[in-house]
């Protein structure tokens, strides 16, 4: 009997049957992830795992909302800068009440960063403009940058500390940490989950799926 090879992450998600179909998934891809399996059931509960986990989750709030940034530049990469007219976009997606709500918008010159932090930005307003505030709610984010500034509480020590980080630099698209800052205590039920960015989460994937759309249509 054969193996199956169930990819989490690569070109393609899924299961296959062959270690030839898997490696064109995972071959040179960045940071893939796969598995093989001796029956088709182990491989397919394996893909399931991390999808039911959070389904699970997202069940205990009433509204779920996704964010994403994206940019198509050089911005993030060391020794690299932002040209003006590299294309930049960010998105969010609002599920309330069997209600989808979604916007999406872009800009030149920005990078991936400050797009992430436009999103959550953005989504905080059309809660707040939807009188959402005090609900309970779910922010689902691919970024780890976004993420650890407030659940580490780098974004209190650097309001602390004049907006400076702990090596004495000024804080990076501090404009919009002031205004996120400002938003957060409006929340009082607020809580967030951490995704892997271009995988198996249908609401990340939508996301992103806007926020280049946006782009492709900038000119």
């Amino acid at each position: 009997m054969g193996k199956f090879y169930a990819v989490k992450k690569g070109r393609k998600t899924g299961i296959f049957t062959t270690w030839a179909e898997c490696q064109k998934q995972v071959s040179g891809f960045p940071k893939a992830e796969f598995k093989s399996f001796i029956s088709k059931q182990e491989a397919d509960d394996w893909l399931k795992e991390i999808k039911s986990s959070n389904e699970n989750r997202r069940k205990s709030y009433s509204v779920i909302v996704y964010t994403d940034g994206g940019s198509r530049n050089h911005g993030n990469k060391k020794g690299e800068h932002v040209k003006k007219n590299d294309k930049a976009a960010w998105a969010y997606l609002i599920k309330y009440q069997g209600s989808i709500i979604s916007d999406t918008d872009g800009e030149y010159g920005s990078t991936n960063n400050r797009m992430e932090i436009m999103a959550l930005k953005k989504a905080l307003l059309d809660l707040k403009q939807r009188e959402l505030q005090n609900e309970k709610i779910l922010v689902v984010l691919d970024s780890k940058y976004v993420l650890d500034a407030i659940t580490k509480r780098w974004l209190q020590s650097w309001e602390k500390n004049g907006w400076k980080t702990s090596a004495g630099t000024g804080v990076k698209n501090k404009e919009l940490w002031m205004e996120i800052s400002r938003l957060l205590p409006e929340f009082p039920n607020l809580d967030y989950q951490w995704t892997k960015g271009h995988a198996n989460d249908e609401g990340n994937n939508l996301v992103d799926e806007l926020l280049n759309k946006t782009m492709d249509q900038m000119d």
